[in-house]
């Protein structure tokens, strides 16, 4: 099952026979100051110059948030998409909880984007359904719900079961439902990160979904950060994980990413990887 998201002139396919989709997770006011602050004074150079090193390190998509405190996220998040779209070539992901803001950049936006996300709860699901259904894009579906995150992989599937047949009711097919399996943090729960493991080759397995995950998450007020969520992404795309919300310019996350996808078939005889590599060994040189 292939997941097609698109900007004006690019598209982008998640499934498990393409390479692993990044989706940048850096155009986020949320414990970022300069981006806060630029951003509240409807200033997009800061952001726009997360895009670019982004795009540099290796993000398929971008995740665009423009909830700033007391400000019109609506005009916000449109003038952010414009900013972008009209510098740069890449899907975008709109991550907001305002209906309001989704639908202000949705209705500019040229291509299919990604809307990040919606949960199994009932009012969610009447709300975000329809914009994607009107402006034909994709949504993440988080597996929480009324009951709260459900403790068992099995009654995890059970959301994500319940977000695809809501989903079909607006005409919104299952293969642009990206599922996350809602990495939850060790230092909390010790077992935290296997039910997430776990779900995800359930909802593999049973429904045959694309899957994304807001991996940092995991990894929550514990030292050596990188290390953890490198490896959570490992173990994910082993048992399925086909995208996921992170910072490519990690070099630990995406040299991690670039290895996973040399060793499942997806970068034919190397070629990504020897690039890399040498565009590393390159830049360490003119250092």
């Amino acid at each position: 099952m292939k997941t097609a998201l698109a900007s004006k002139s690019k598209q982008i396919s998640i499934s498990p026979d393409d390479p692993f989709v990044i989706i940048g997770e850096r155009i986020n006011p949320t414990r970022r100051k300069s981006l806060l602050e630029s951003l509240a004074a409807s200033k997009f150079d800061v952001a726009l110059e997360d895009a670019r090193k982004q795009i540099a390190a290796g993000a398929h998509v971008l995740d665009v948030n423009a909830g700033v405190p007391g400000g019109d996220e609506p005009n916000l998040l449109a003038g952010l998409t414009r900013a972008i779209t009209s510098e740069f070539d890449v899907p975008l992901c709109f991550d907001s909880a305002n209906p309001a803001a989704l639908e202000a950049a949705l209705a500019i936006y040229e291509g299919k984007a990604l809307i990040n996300s919606t949960t199994g709860e009932s009012r969610m699901l009447e709300v975000v359904l329809p914009l994607a259904a009107k402006y034909r894009a994709a949504v993440i579906g988080v597996i929480t719900d009324e009951q709260g995150i459900p403790a068992t992989p099995q009654a995890r599937l059970g959301v994500a079961r319940k977000i695809v047949q809501r989903a079909a009711d607006y005409g919104l097919p299952e293969q642009d439902i990206v599922i996350d399996c809602l990495a939850l943090t060790v230092s909390a729960d010790s077992n935290a990160g296997r039910i997430t493991l776990d779900t995800m080759q359930l909802v593999r397995q049973e429904l045959g979904l694309n899957l994304s995950l807001g991996a940092s998450n995991v990894s929550f007020g514990l030292p050596d950060r990188k290390t953890i969520n490198a490896a959570y992404l490992a173990l994910g795309i082993a048992r399925g994980l086909t995208a996921a919300i992170t910072d490519p310019t990690i070099p630990e996350l995406a040299g991690m990413i670039r290895a996973c996808d040399l060793l499942m078939g997806h970068d034919e005889y190397a070629i990504r990887w020897i690039k890399a590599y040498r565009a590393a060994q390159k830049a360490a040189a003119n250092a």
